[in-house]
């Protein structure tokens, strides 16, 4: 009969209970677990933009240094890398300035540019992953905590236990455990993401280079 009365609460319990009410039953801990929350979205928006604006191409981009270069117009082709604001346009740029100097000068020039680019794209993305590594970590602690507080409430009733002395303690843990591995999937999932279109803008920027470099190399006509 006490099994049926304490089923007929949990169930009532469950009923009303919404995503609010959730949250502040996980205690102090979810605060920092909401602002890993919003720092995860936070930079991972922000991130996309700015990669997906580092990823824009424009195919005619080679073909013009190349006719500007073997028809000797440098201030034109540097004047096209100004305008074109994307990360392998500043790598270009800043080997067309050493123009004249030893094909390896050229190229070391490209790659320290190339390296500057690719620190900026990634930007944040280490604060993305280790988010998505404390996130659950953090709901663990509160996993803890929460049990804990259940333990001493059982102590302290002796005798006495009551399932109410236990809940507190119990929706502590097991708040904060969703929600730390909501919080770490998401930052995961983000962080790979933004790798991946990383790895796609490293890649062009390695290709528009060679390109660069084969034109230089190229026998005068």
């Amino acid at each position: 009969m006490v099994l049926t009365v304490l089923l007929q609460a949990a169930e009532a319990e469950v009923a009303s209970l919404n995503l609010l009410d959730m949250a502040l039953k996980g205690g102090w801990i979810m605060i920092p677990l909401l602002l890993l929350g919003i720092i995860a979205v936070y930079i991972f928006i922000e991130r996309l933009l700015v990669i997906r604006k580092a990823s824009y191409k424009d195919t005619t981009f080679m073909n013009k240094i190349k006719d500007y270069i073997n028809e000797g117009k440098i201030d034109a082709a540097l004047t096209l890398c100004k305008n074109t604001d994307t990360p392998y346009s500043r790598m270009i740029e800043k080997g067309i300035t050493r123009l004249g100097r030893p094909m390896n000068d050229v190229m070391v020039a490209i790659e320290n540019v190339g390296n500057l680019e690719i620190a900026k794209l990634e930007k944040g993305l280490s604060l993305l992953a280790t988010t998505a590594g404390g996130g659950p970590m953090i709901g663990f602690l509160g996993t803890v905590i929460g049990m804990i507080e259940a333990f001493f409430n059982m102590s302290n009733a002796g005798n006495n236990v009551d399932v109410s002395l236990l809940a507190g303690g119990i929706y502590t843990a097991m708040v904060t455990t969703v929600a730390g591995l909501i919080v770490g999937v998401i930052a995961f999932f983000a962080y790979n993401y933004l790798i991946s279109l990383v790895d796609k803008v490293v890649h062009d920027m390695e290709a528009r280079s060679l390109e660069f470099m084969d034109i230089l190399n190229e026998p005068a006509n």
